[in-house]
């Protein structure tokens, strides 16, 4: 798979949130905590395409083209190899999101206490227009400002606390729609 190829394929747009997060760059720490995990697989290399990708997300936020290229690199496969992955695992994020990233649980306990309507809340207060919204391609949508972004999860493992949602790593119970403001102002101040 060619560079252009790659970049098309890979939708890691510049977002506002991408103010908040380093561009990809290999650093000598960076080699020397991938060569560590990748340690951990002596029979198949590849094996270690999860670990490295969660690298690259935590380190700058999401999995870009120049980075899908280094994890291949270090694997020894293809590019495609390590696309397949971040496109299959909706944790993965192929865009900056906000510096603080909602993500709201829409499986059935949760929609059932709130989750649609605390999501349309949330976009209401942070100015987020989800209309334009392609759950599975682009499933993140960020605040003008870049503070906040917000997309649907599925289940948070708490369903007898719905709706629930992650603030980052956060765990939130309970997040009745009229606890939004509440819940965004315990990150950074609206307005």
């Amino acid at each position: 798979m060619s560079h252009s190829a790659l970049e098309e394929s890979v939708a890691s747009h510049e977002t506002p949130g991408s103010q908040f997060y380093p561009a990809f760059a290999i650093t000598p720490e960076l080699e020397a905590e991938a060569d560590a995990r990748i340690s951990h697989y002596p029979e198949s290399k590849r094996a270690a395409t999860l670990p490295l990708l969660h690298i690259v997300q935590h380190k700058f936020g999401f999995i870009s083209a120049p980075s899908i290229e280094w994890v291949a690199a270090k694997l020894g496969i293809e590019p495609i190899k390590v696309l397949e992955v971040v496109s299959f695992y909706p944790g993965f994020r192929q865009s900056a999101p906000g510096k603080f990233h909602i993500r709201v649980c829409r499986t059935l306990s949760c929609a059932m206490g709130g989750s649609y309507e605390l999501m349309e809340r949330l976009a209401e207060l942070t100015g987020i227009d989800r209309s334009d919204n392609d759950s599975h391609h682009h499933p993140i949508s960020v605040s003008p400002c870049g503070k906040f972004s917000l997309e649907f999860a599925e289940c948070l493992a708490s369903c007898g606390t719905a709706p629930v949602c992650l603030v980052n790593d956060d765990f939130h119970e309970a997040v009745a729609p009229g606890k939004a403001e509440e819940l965004l102002a315990k990150y950074a101040p609206l307005g």
